[in-house]
């Protein structure tokens, strides 16, 4: 590659690509320096003497895509230097140009990236016939025979070209149709944007660059509108260049190229693109400093303006009409001869396609709003409804959903009169069209973003649905309006850019000659300012400005293709509106607070928000999957799982309670998850169990009779852990069982009082001092040691002091004055299990004075 360049492209040739650049370079700068004046003059007479343009009812949001990205995704790539296709990751940003990475994990780190394509001039094309077409008519030999072999063999069926007169051609391939169809919406998207490259915000600067460049090809015999006036200045500059430098450089490299055609054709597009970049890099240096030249001089020029506008005014009326007087005559037999005629059907080829493609974009708005209607009629949530308006902020940007409108606009057709005016192609209009919608596509969706903001922040007890029907009307109404005014503004400047070119064409033969004597007229002070080519320009435009006027005021008198009549909207017309914020909505952390504060914090780990969504194929991973796994409810183990069996710490009880035998606890419950396992532990419930024997049916109370001669041996409590059951059980089951629990408590009463008469008869046997002695000292000995025993206390369980089961039988021995009543070997059988509460503080003590009982024990 590099040698077909370097020896095509000698020293000598660059050379002369350098003379001839820097040639057009100066033959622009004198234009430009001119009209610099005369757009400063406009723009200052416009500022003092002030002007009334139709005050637009939808708002217009100054940077829509902050922070946002059009589309990224995955492709194959055609690569020149090692003639092989390879993957890569393209990202389209908010410039509108496509970036090539080596992967997508090269672009999250942000490493350089391969290359970056400007669209600007480029044709976004899908198949291979419609390329070699356009290839052919650029470089074609009718000597040369055709290869069977095709020019690019693609390995899918889906092919992307993206074409230009001059630059490099750039060649991609996808799997699916869907795909091609996406990537063929945005790189379209990217072309429209980046031919629209010249501000309309710059009120001196772009008029003159436009003026100069328009004086510039009509002193070189070229009228008419041009379809490589797109990009910025400098790509615009190098196409002024390219056209009269590609075409002298084909027919002197091209003959001693070798090779087959197809090969030929391939070396042509390298030095083309050589050569390309060459005169780029020129225009853009040379471009920067007229323009540094001309910003210096613009205070003085400023200065003079203001201090003598109304004398710089009167001479140009005064020259204004002489030059009327002359050319008038001429001027109008042209109009009512050969351009009346016409306007009302060039009128018609623009209103039918244009009028079409508005109101796609009506009915598509018109379901996105209605869309979120209904799910705000569903889901009535302010987070669902702060989604669903995220989304719809970036219709206008949205390539695939928009492509509907931009389609109608492709069915123009001006062939009739492509040749009588002049008009290369209608690529100009189509485009300007297509931007327009778009815009208006934006101002309408951002007016619905701030009426809906508007209406949730002074209503917020409103119903969701009815706040988003209101706002929907009130906007839909705005757009048809504007819609109009947008369409009208563009028809007129349409048929201008039609009309003017060819008048210009008939007049300049017979006019041209007469208007250097015009200047004589104008004072040498004021010939910076006035111009005598651009008072006859004026004089043309203003002679058909009239019939044009009233065709498309006709046209909107008769509402055709929905156009309104003009009428002055007052700037009070709609205060709410027009008080309403310029910043754009944030909607994700807007209507919910706790998510908009953690996105904001992850704003600098987060990709820009991308308008257009990724297709996933079948069988491929996604290119944006997460990696991370949720586990499943399976895995996520219980609260109590895994303490089973795990016993509490016993040492210290054990130590305690050393003479007697304990039973341990198993497990230590959780904690309670419900109103009744927390009264559960309040309040303690004891069953009391019916030990065996054969004497039981003597039984009537629960308690053991006392033979004669027999006495009380050792009581024995035993503590047994009822099951937990679970609380729906526990709760079905105190229903069933509220009238049993009362008199089961009452028989539980009856059996204890009766156990210790029974005890108290066998006991006064013996002296009554030594008893109330002994039941002192084992009263504060089990005061001791029960409340150090339990490692749970709780107020009601009276009942859970140790036991031992194994201590030895002795004959029964007398109780002497010097011998006390060993309380160990006195002791009453109880197991917790019943399923009721018993409190014995207040029984016991009523029974026997001596017997002094607590709530944590009971004392015999």
């Amino acid at each position: 590659m590099g040698d077909v360049i370097s020896s095509n492209l000698d020293e000598g040739k660059r050379e002369m690509i350098t003379a001839r650049t820097s040639a057009v370079m100066a033959e622009f700068g004198r234009f430009y320096e001119q009209q610099y004046a005369v757009a400063l003059f406009n723009c200052v007479r416009f500022e003092i003497e002030g002007g009334g343009n139709v005050q637009t009812q939808l708002l217009h949001r100054k940077d829509p895509l902050k922070n946002k990205s059009i589309f990224s995704g995955g492709l194959f790539q055609y690569l020149e230097e090692s003639k092989k296709w390879r993957s890569r990751f393209l990202y389209v940003g908010d410039s509108y140009n496509i970036g090539l990475y080596e992967s997508k994990a090269a672009h999250d780190r942000g490493l350089q990236s391969k290359g970056v394509i400007n669209c600007a001039g480029y044709r976004a094309l899908t198949s291979m016939e419609e390329y070699l077409e356009l290839l052919n008519n650029n470089l074609s030999d009718p000597k040369a025979k055709v290869a069977s072999a095709p020019f690019l063999k693609y390995p899918t069926q889906f092919p992307l070209i993206l074409w230009h007169p001059y630059a490099r051609h750039h060649y991609f391939c996808v799997m699916t149709e869907k795909e091609q169809k996406k990537w063929h919406a945005v790189f379209q998207d990217c072309v429209r944007h980046s031919n629209n490259g010249l501000s309309e915000e710059s009120k001196v600067s772009t008029p003159a660059f436009t003026d100069a460049l328009r004086l510039y090809r009509q002193a070189n015999g070229h009228y008419g509108t041009w379809d490589l006036m797109c990009g910025n200045q400098p790509q615009i500059l190098a196409n002024l260049v390219m056209e009269t430098l590609h075409p002298e450089l084909r027919n002197l490299i091209v003959p001693r190229l070798k090779g087959k055609l197809q090969q030929r054709q391939k070396d042509w597009m390298l030095i083309s693109d050589a050569v390309y970049k060459q005169v780029l890099s020129q225009t853009r240096t040379e471009h920067e400093a007229l323009v540094q030249v001309c910003e210096v001089e613009r205070p003085r020029l400023d200065a003079a303006l203001r201090t003598d506008m109304d004398q710089i005014i009167t001479s140009k009326e005064h020259v204004s009409g002489k030059i009327r007087a002359s050319v008038s005559p001429r001027v109008e037999q042209l109009v009512r001869n050969k351009v009346q005629p016409y306007i009302h059907s060039i009128l018609e080829a623009l209103m039918e396609p244009t009028s079409r493609g508005f109101s796609e974009v009506r009915d598509i708005l018109f379901r996105e709003l209605v869309e979120i209607s209904k799910n705000s009629m569903n889901d009535g949530s302010r987070e669902k409804l702060g989604e669903h308006m995220d989304k719809l902020s970036m219709l206008a940007f949205h390539p695939v959903k928009m492509q509907s409108c931009y389609e109608k606009m492709e069915t123009l057709n001006l062939e009739g009169l492509q040749q009588r005016c002049d008009v290369s192609s209608p690529s100009v209009f189509i485009q300007r069209a297509q931007i327009l919608m778009r815009q208006q596509m934006d101002d309408a969706v951002y007016t619905f973003e701030q009426l809906v903001h508007q209406s949730l922040e002074g209503n917020s007890g409103e119903d969701l649905c009815k706040t988003v029907q209101r706002c929907q009307d009130r906007v839909l109404k705005k757009y048809d309006y504007d819609s109009s005014t947008v369409r009208k503004k563009f028809f007129r400047e349409a048929l201008l850019q039609i009309i003017i070119p060819y008048m210009l064409k008939q007049l300049s033969p017979s006019c041209s000659t007469e208007l250097p004597k015009f200047k004589e007229l104008i004072f040498e002070d004021f010939s910076r300012f006035i111009l005598v080519e651009n008072i006859f320009e004026e004089l043309v435009l203003q002679s058909v400005s009239k019939d044009i006027m009233m065709a498309v005021k006709e046209a909107a008198v008769q509402r055709k293709h929905n156009l309104y009549r003009d009428s002055m909207v007052l700037t009070n017309s709609d205060l709410n509106l027009h008080l309403l914020g310029e910043n754009t909505i944030d909607w994700a952390g807007h209507l919910d607070e706790v998510k908009g504060e953690r996105q904001r914090g992850e704003v600098a780990n987060r990709k820009r928000k991308q308008i257009v969504s990724m297709i996933q194929l079948d069988g491929m991973p996604f290119l944006y999957e997460s990696c991370q796994e949720v586990p499943g409810v399976d895995g996520i183990p219980e609260e109590n799982e895994g303490e089973v069996g795990q016993d509490l710490p016993t040492e210290k009880l054990e130590r305690s309670l050393s003479p007697v035998e304990h039973v341990p606890i198993e497990k230590e419950p959780g904690s309670p998850d419900s109103i009744n396992q927390i009264r559960d532990l309040i309040n303690p419930v004891l069953e009391f169990v019916h030990p065996d024997g054969k004497d039981d049916p003597q039984l009537t109370n629960g308690m053991f009779p006392l033979d004669e001669g027999d006495e009380v041996k050792h009581i024995t409590s035993v503590v047994e852990t009822v099951p937990r059951e679970s609380s729906k059980k526990v709760d079905g089951e105190l229903d069933a069982t509220s009238s049993e629990q009362t008199l089961e408590e009452q028989q539980c009463v009856s059996a204890i009082e009766s156990a210790i008469h029974q005890i108290e008869i066998a006991i006064q046997e013996d002296p009554s001092d030594n008893l109330n002695e002994g039941a002192i000292d084992s009263d504060g000995e089990f005061a001791q040691t029960s409340t150090s025993s339990s490692p749970h206390r709780h107020d009601d369980s009276g009942f859970q002091s140790p036991a031992n089961e194994n201590v030895e039988e002795v004959e029964p021995q007398p109780i002497t004055d010097d011998e006390v009543v060993d309380t160990e070997l006195v002791m009453l059988t109880l197991v917790e299990g019943m399923k009721t509460s018993v409190d014995l503080d207040i029984s016991a003590s009523e029974k026997e004075p001596e017997i002094e009982t607590t709530a944590d024990r009971v004392l015999l």
